[in-house]
């Protein structure tokens, strides 16, 4: 189980928003809290939706989950061991896949994938037969051997979460994983965490597209500038907002007092 306790992240300004004309409760003197106070658990072989606007602080939060950034304050435990006391140890149980997922242009898609296999420390045979599975399972075998810097953008995607699942990890960490995508592509890709949601995969997936929340997810996190607004499922959220749309009970969640006086 991933749970995550009072996680709190905050950052010095060099400049501030207000005197920009700009306006955010996170903004405190020369400090922003980007994330105040989360808490949350996700079993392991779930799917957890985690929603918010542009800037709530998605990204922040998957980025202290991966290792990749410390948080202020607070505790993440991966089956009781905390994330932030053994990073390098804890990377080798996660898989980290964002919209914007930087690859090699110059390598292949194989070259790639084995680059980062080594990087994992596995070993040269193991490493070949994890790629022919990945590609088998990802449809990546047609342009297993061309340059990142050729594919498309669904293509690239692929490459990216293979990339991340070459280790075999047990946690998956999406950010905004179809951004960008063209349907089949998008689709291509849901099928890929779906199928690793069946093999007892704990996953984490960024979205602003609530057909994929009602299609793949379990529970919903929602943040709305840093904070947790919203912990539960679906079928909680239409039944708390009384909207039968997922988007339109998303923007009651984080407007309520808005919503309630537009009504």
């Amino acid at each position: 189980m991933l749970q995550v306790s009072s996680l709190t992240k905050v950052f010095r300004l060099a400049c501030s928003k207000r005197a920009r004309g700009e306006r955010d409760p996170r903004e405190r003197g020369r400090r922003f809290h980007a994330i105040d106070g989360i808490e949350f658990g996700v079993r392991r072989g779930q799917v957890l939706g985690l929603l918010g606007q542009n800037g709530a602080g998605k990204t922040t939060l998957l980025r202290i989950l991966s290792t990749s950034l410390k948080p202020t304050s607070g505790v993440v435990l991966c089956d009781g061991e905390d994330l932030t006391k053994n990073p390098l140890e804890i990377r080798k149980r996660i898989g980290f896949v964002s919209g914007n997922t930087g690859l090699y242009g110059r390598l292949t898609a194989r070259e790639m994938l084995r680059y980062y296999g080594k990087l994992h420390g596995m070993a040269a045979a193991a490493l070949d037969e994890r790629i022919g599975s990945l590609a088998r399972k990802l449809d990546m075998g047609w342009f297993l051997d061309q340059r990142n810097e050729t594919l498309s953008s669904g293509m690239r995607q692929k490459v990216s979460i293979a990339r991340a699942l070459i280790h075999d990890p047990e946690i998956l960490l999406f950010d905004e994983l179809t951004t960008g995508l063209d349907v089949a592509a998008a689709e291509s890709v849901l099928t890929v965490v779906a199928a690793c949601k069946s093999e007892g995969r704990t996953v984490l997936f960024s979205t602003h597209h609530m057909d994929e929340v009602d299609q793949l997810c379990d529970s919903v996190v929602i943040i709305h500038e840093g904070k947790l607004c919203f912990e539960g499922g679906v079928d909680a959220m239409r039944s708390q907002t009384g909207e039968s749309f997922l988007d339109k009970a998303f923007l009651r969640l984080i407007r309520p007092k808005t919503e309630g006086a537009t009504t």
